[in-house]
């Protein structure tokens, strides 16, 4: 069930975000004080291509440095690929068929908000159990 709903996802959505992902990815890397940023819009990029089956944790040793990051990111970039996440998310929930997908969207939107401090896991992964963002 995950390998077709992770199909469906790339096709209807997964593919678009994540070039957004890796086109924010790009941009952050020109300057050298944002590559932080651009790394974690990469890695953001390849979760959101095959998103189910795997999960979000927060990274139990991420400190001050991670918040500010995060705030940094949330003004550059993520609010802006949020917003994407939620307009898609909207897009996907007008069919049945569509509602996971515009879910896990939803969820997504989360993430992309502050993805500092966090590590993407497999759900079968005991630390994924955790409070952890699941699909």
């Amino acid at each position: 069930m995950r390998t077709i709903l992770n199909l469906v996802w790339l096709v209807l959505s997964g593919f678009w975000l994540a070039l957004a992902y890796a086109f924010a990815g790009v941009i952050m890397c020109v300057l050298i004080i944002t590559i932080p940023f651009g790394i974690a819009s990469f890695r953001l990029a390849a979760y959101v291509l095959w998103p189910f089956g795997r999960t979000v944790i927060r990274r139990p040793h991420a400190g001050g440095a991670s918040m500010v990051g995060n705030v940094l990111w949330f003004l550059l970039a993520g609010v802006w690929i949020a917003i994407a996440h939620v307009f898609l998310g909207l897009l996907l929930c007008l069919t049945i068929v569509g509602i996971p997908l515009g879910l896990g969207n939803f969820k997504l939107a989360a993430v992309a908000i502050a993805p500092l401090g966090k590590e993407i896991v497999s759900t079968n992964d005991p630390r994924a159990t955790l409070g952890a963002i699941s699909f």
